[in-house]
């Protein structure tokens, strides 16, 4: 879960304004900062299924906003995947 100090200073970074959360680029923060809590959380508690399927979900909703870029603005793309450090 994302406080809403991390939440709000993400928002600024990656959107246009301090209300953009719609934008892809800002869903896509989000999610990745979700998916990099539950990872270190499900490395101490390894048996916490409703974690684990919380965490697939998020990173299956990653995919379809990074898909989505993919197909609408290929430079977009690009940077946003620079900027967060995912691997595609």
């Amino acid at each position: 879960m994302v406080l809403k100090a991390r939440k709000a200073e993400i928002i600024k970074e990656f959107g246009q304004n301090d209300k953009d959360t719609g934008r892809a680029e800002v869903q896509i923060a989000l999610l990745t900062d979700d998916i990099r809590n539950l990872t270190e959380h499900l490395q101490l508690h390894k048996k916490d299924i409703t974690s684990r399927r919380s965490l697939l979900k998020k990173v299956s909703q990653r995919k379809h906003h990074l898909n989505f870029l993919i197909k609408n603005d290929f430079e977009r793309y690009k940077a946003i995947i620079a900027k967060l450090n995912l691997r595609k």
